[in-house]
């Protein structure tokens, strides 16, 4: 017998789980009952994401989990993509690799798990790499502007009650290896040397 169309579908856990899956990375500590859900049901949601050219990443140790698309090798049918890339500006690219570097000094020498940065901080470790100016309102601006972006793509997440103070989420180490630090610290060699030459040509 059909289902009347007037009978809402109640949305089952592993639903719920792809649902969020889709939307944006899952973490231990904001989603907690669907992280829950996903660690008893990591195999279903696995073989279900696959089917759409996606696996399904899960860090237990840093509280983390996402869909990343499956490698394709280069002779066969590549899936559409449903993990959107991203072509960042340089200012945002340049943001994530100095939080990478920062995690990756605080791992080293705290025993905490949760790398907290203030707006100032953030400002002074960006400020290096901004054009000189004589507007500081404008350089905060565009720096603000770029902190808002990297909150938007997930890697810093603005803490609740602390005003103008942000975590920096450890999913960013999934994203930024060591050879695209490596690759990226070429190019701001190279930035800052153009920027070293436009000062003294100033």
């Amino acid at each position: 017998m059909d289902t009347p169309l007037d009978v809402p579908n109640v949305p089952t856990d592993l639903s719920l789980v792809l649902v969020h899956l889709m939307k944006g990375p899952l973490y231990r500590d904001v989603h907690e009952r669907y992280w829950g859900l996903l660690l008893g049901l990591r195999n279903q949601v696995a073989d279900y994401v696959s089917v759409l050219g996606l696996n399904v990443i899960v860090d237990e140790a840093e509280g983390y989990a996402y869909l990343r698309s499956q490698f394709v090798d280069q002779d066969a049918t590549e899936f559409p993509r449903l993990v959107a890339r991203h072509a960042l500006p340089f200012k945002v690219s340049v943001l994530l690799a100095l939080l990478r570097k920062r995690l990756a000094e605080f791992d080293a020498s705290n025993s905490d798990v949760r790398l907290v940065l203030s707006r100032d901080q953030i400002i002074e470790l960006l400020r290096l790499f901004m054009p000189d100016s004589t507007n500081e309102a404008r350089l905060v601006d565009n720096i603000d502007t770029t902190v808002k972006r990297v909150c938007e793509l997930g890697f810093l997440h603005p803490l609740r009650g602390e005003q103008d103070k942000y975590e920096v989420r450890r999913i960013l180490k999934a994203y930024i290896d060591g050879q695209w630090l490596s690759e990226f610290d070429a190019r701001l060699d190279e930035y800052l040397a153009d920027l070293d030459a436009s000062k003294e040509s100033a």
